[in-house]
């Protein structure tokens, strides 16, 4: 895969606007990090890693490579990831895999096709068709792995984008309970209730949810719905299991599995593969990386990298998280990532945690898990020019300070859209190059 950047000065202008509202909600989203990631004020977890085995896709075996860096780790390495090597794709008709069963009989395998959102040089969000109750009214759902509650727009009158008429559901159950999740640019507030909800061929009857009352103006300017929230059910401010766990639960599923392909300034192509990986979707290893807590999909994360070169150990958590554009580090790894670019510095003109870099500058910049370093592709790290004339370009990983854990990183769309990711009930995340790639 090259990662050098290539045609810089047919980068756009930088537009802030999307990032900055995006800052506010990373910073509401991961408000309570830090007690999650210790274990406080967590949910019973009801699907344990130890009830589900690990996923190894059939035509895979353990690889063994002489590759460098961008296949696996150097010989000798300490690392903590684990691989294996697709087959063909085309040696399989419908081209997905999903094994081995969750439950005794074989389950399915279902792909919720999703829909890019993107503006400028940024791809902000990916949404997808999910039904409500016995009418199965269907939504266009946000998928967000740094989440774990899924809601709707119930009774809104003031939401402008469709909402959920209960009165066509004949199981639809309401409740009392309050719900409220707040995120950085706004918030929906409404009561807990119950409904089936599914995608495509599979569902979960009695599936709790919020049905939203009231939703803030962001959301409403956004082309989706509402959001599924695909995290751990442990962090669910319902309490409750998500909409996939219920799936393991029920043993619908082919796999304890979902993957996710996102795709790059393309309104179609992405996809999340409940219960499979989509090998179409893949064009390497698949390296896997132990979760570190079953509360967002988090993982160990080494540092960073640039030309080979690695900034100092930063010992951080990784949260694989769907739902956010951008990548975001603790202030001082931020800056140590970028004091290996040369020319780079604050722009202090857009905010905090803002950097530019010369955009003439050839780059490799990896993500580096297990020992393991994951490039990342220069055109999602690129965020524009910052005038039409200038020479400096606005890099896609930003810093937070103040109220943000000091050992949390949130990788998000700038880093998936190079890597196919497999997330594992069985307590593991993999990533495979992406074709997006080629």
């Amino acid at each position: 895969m090259s990662t050098a950047v290539q045609n810089i000065t047919d980068a756009g202008m930088f537009n802030a606007a999307n990032a900055t509202k995006e800052i506010k909600s990373v910073m509401a989203k991961y408000a309570n990090a830090d007690k999650f990631l210790a274990g406080i004020g967590l949910n019973p977890d009801t699907h344990p890693e130890k009830g589900y085995p690990k996923f190894n896709p059939p035509n895979l075996s353990n690889l063994r490579t002489s590759a460098g860096a961008s296949q696996g780790p150097s010989s000798g390495s300490s690392s903590n990831t684990t691989f294996d090597a697709p087959g063909d794709p085309s040696e399989s008709a419908a081209g997905i895999i999903g094994v081995p069963p969750v439950g005794p009989e074989p389950g399915v395998t279902v792909h919720m096709p999703l829909t890019d959102n993107f503006a400028d040089s940024l791809d902000i969000s990916y949404y997808g068709p999910m039904q409500f109750g016995s009418g199965q009214a269907s939504f266009q759902i946000d998928i967000d792995t740094g989440s774990a509650d899924l809601w709707v727009p119930v009774d809104c009158k003031s939401c402008q984008n469709k909402k959920f008429q209960t009165s066509g559901s004949t199981t639809y159950s309401p409740s009392k309970q309050k719900c409220k999740i707040t995120y950085g640019t706004g918030q929906i507030s409404g009561n807990v209730a119950q409904d089936t909800v599914a995608v495509g061929p599979v569902d979960v009857p009695q599936q709790t949810f919020c049905a939203a009352h009231k939703v803030s103006d962001d959301f409403d300017e956004e082309p989706s719905d509402g959001l599924l929230g695909l995290a751990f059910g442990s962090i669910a401010q319902s309490g409750k299991p998500t909409w996939f766990e219920n799936l393991l639960a029920q043993k619908k599923l082919a796999a304890s599995v979902f993957s996710v392909h996102l795709t790059r300034g393309k309104v179609k192509g992405s996809e999340v593969c409940f219960g499979c990986f989509d090998p179409t979707k893949a064009m390497g290893p698949v390296m896997w990386n132990p979760v570190t807590s079953r509360t967002y999909w988090s993982i160990a994360m080494d540092g960073l990298s640039v030309n080979g070169t690695q900034s100092p150990p930063a010992n951080l958590t990784a949260a694989v998280d769907t739902g956010t554009s951008l990548i975001y580090l603790p202030d001082g790894v931020a800056a140590d990532f970028y004091s290996l670019i040369p020319g780079s510095a604050t722009a202090v003109q857009y905010g905090a945690g803002f950097y530019t870099f010369p955009c003439d500058t050839a780059l490799t910049m990896s993500l580096v898990f297990g020992g393991q370093a994951y490039p990342i592709h220069p055109s999602d790290f690129n965020l524009g020019r910052t005038d039409e004339d200038s020479k400096d370009c606005v890099g896609g990983i930003l810093a937070l300070g103040n109220g943000f854990p000091a050992d949390l990183a949130i990788v998000g769309d700038e880093f998936l859209k190079s890597w196919y990711s497999i997330f594992d009930y069985a307590g593991r995340v993999g990533f495979s190059q992406s074709v997006n790639n080629r």
